[in-house]
């Protein structure tokens, strides 16, 4: 990676000499760009340059706005030979000890554009702060996504062979619209984007060329431009479809923001305010998600074939059986924030096994529950908190584990559930939770999704008439603790919770001689018991992808070799 500086500067000359010197130590050549400032700036920026043999300076005859000055360096940059650039504001705002954390990222991501994520202190202005969301809402808007966290930072990393390519073929806002708009339409061009935090400080007697009328003007009809661009772009985002990837290769379509949101929601106004907010959420999730709909009706008509007379669907499974499936989401999460929050009672859940989880926490040895994404996992884990107020630690393949965390302590911090995010479940992982079960703590892991790194460790069973591809981790894993372990699902039927715990093994701990037909037998009789659920309530599956794709296949084309790359 070949790396240069862009500073756009327009009437900044108390902080640029700062600025610069601080740079200085990365030893990177700097395009410094004045963009027709007054005389005063204009002088102490050629003293900049004559001081700083790094630093180049680019003069603009007269003030285009601070994206015409952007542009003149980044397109510079890319002429004289560099592969990216990283755009730093002249006032001192932007915290400048990250940008290693940046370039070590735009090093790894060679083809991401690398953008700060601002994290504020007291010194921002409240209506910079509170319209920077009205902007963050338009963005996800015309990106049909959640993949832009915050768009109005400054502080990036170009890769200048795709902004080059942006350049000659679209027209970009040269003022503050421009930060925005080069972001979104880079995104539409399929560049990634990758966000760290950083802080921004807004110092004492700092500069802006924020115009407030006529910037604004100009950001409401940029929104509008590319609000229209994104319904030309929509009927070729309904067609796109990925259901060749592995499911842990296919993005999670939210963010922090979004849990905050619906759990805020969820305080403030209750079940109703987060229905007003969650369905055209879901609406929009339907239309635009290709595979994730293939995927519902396709279980959905797996369901049907092995239950024809399920009241819940069709006779013949359509778009409206998908789009209840859908919305079946949607409710579930409210039951999970319910559960999160205490605020579902024994008396509300049919639990007839509940004996069989007290007496094992009477022991005072842990166990190990293993869970599904079918029906309300969340509630499984609280009615376990509730038998004795025992410690609940669940593992989680993805990456929101610290953020739902987080929230789950905003919501209830009285909570015993903790989040572990693990990317295998391997011995390291074992030792980290032997200590959980010899302290009497519970150990949930869900034992239908394949890992991305499970790939020849999977064990193809029967499900629903196919064969479909089973981890052997959880397994294994649960043998390394040696200890109890129970299956629990939890589905809602007939306006109630039904929970079922059933032992599996007393322990799946054994000699080493059978040990495979040991753990084969363990997951067949785990698959049997999803399946039959599965039937009883099919549109609480909540797995929404291919299930039965061959795990190999799907894991080759989600992480290429070697070669490939």
């Amino acid at each position: 990676m070949k790396l240069a500086l862009i500073i756009p500067n327009y009437n900044h000359h108390l902080e640029i000499e700062n600025t610069l010197s601080a740079l200085a130590q990365f030893d990177l050549p700097c395009y410094l760009i004045d963009d027709g400032s007054q005389d005063e700036t204009r002088y102490a920026l050629q003293a900049m340059a004559d001081k700083f043999a790094w630093v180049t300076l680019i003069h603009h005859p007269f003030n285009r706005g601070k994206g015409a000055a952007v542009v003149t360096g980044l397109r510079r940059a890319f002429a004289d030979g560099y592969s990216h650039a990283l755009q730093v504001d002249a006032d001192g705002q932007h915290n400048l000890a990250d940008i290693p954390a940046m370039i070590e990222c735009a090093t790894a991501n060679p083809q991401a554009l690398i953008s700060g994520k601002p994290v504020y202190d007291e010194s921002v202005p409240k209506g910079r702060l509170y319209g920077r969301y009205i902007t963050h809402f338009w963005v996800w808007i015309e990106t049909l996504s959640f993949d832009i966290e915050d768009s109005m930072c400054g502080f990036r990393i170009y890769p200048l062979a795709a902004t080059e390519a942006l350049f000659k073929t679209q027209s970009l806002g040269e003022r503050m619209d421009f930060d925005i708009e080069v972001m979104v339409k880079l995104h539409w061009q399929h560049t990634s984007i990758i966000q760290l935090p950083t802080k921004v400080i807004y110092p004492e007697n700092g500069i802006s060329h924020f115009q407030g009328i006529q910037d604004n003007v100009r950001i409401s009809w940029m929104h509008t431009k590319l609000f229209f661009g994104m319904l030309t772009r929509l009927p070729q985002k309904l067609l796109h479809n990925n259901d060749q990837q592995h499911w842990s290769a296919m993005q999670e379509r939210g963010s922090y923001w979004g849990i905050k949101i619906l759990a805020e929601s969820y305080r403030f106004g209750g079940h109703w305010l987060c229905r007003a907010i969650m369905y055209p959420v879901i609406g929009y999730f339907f239309l635009t998600g290709g595979a994730t709909r293939n995927a519902s009706m396709a279980f959905l008509q797996q369901a049907k074939l092995h239950n024809p007379q399920h009241v819940d669907l069709s006779s013949d499974i359509t778009w409206r059986d998908s789009l209840k499936h859908f919305l079946s989401f949607g409710n579930a999460a409210l039951d999970r924030i319910d559960a999160w929050c205490d605020r579902i009672k024994l008396d509300e859940v049919d639990f007839a096994d509940r004996r069989i989880l007290a007496d094992q926490i009477d022991t005072g040895k842990g166990a190990v529950l293993l869970v599904s994404h079918l029906g309300n996992l969340e509630l499984c884990r609280a009615i376990s908190i509730h038998q004795k107020k025992v410690k609940v630690n669940v593992m989680v393949l993805t990456s929101h584990a610290e953020n739902f965390n987080k929230v789950l302590q905003q919501l209830n911090p009285q909570s015993s559930l903790n989040l572990i995010q693990v990317n295998e479940l391997d011995p390291s992982t074992a030792m980290l939770l032997q200590q959980k079960v010899d302290q009497g703590e519970l150990v949930v892991i869900a034992a239908d999704r394949t890992s991305s790194n499970s790939q020849g460790r999977v064990v193809n069973l029967p499900f629903l008439g196919k064969p479909a591809p089973f981890p052997q981790g959880p397994f294994i894993l649960a043998s390394l603790l040696d200890c109890p372990v129970f299956t629990m699902f939890c589905l809602r039927q007939n306006g109630r919770y039904q929970v079922h715990v059933t032992p599996l093994s007393n322990s799946l701990k054994g000699p080493r001689k059978g040990r495979t037909e040991r753990l084969t037998q363990a997951m067949t009789e785990y698959s049997q018991r999803l399946a039959h659920f599965a039937q009883l309530s099919p549109l609480q599956w909540f797995n929404f992808y291919d299930f039965w794709r061959e795990d190999d296949k799907s894991l080759r084309q989600s992480a290429p070799s070697k070669q490939e790359q």
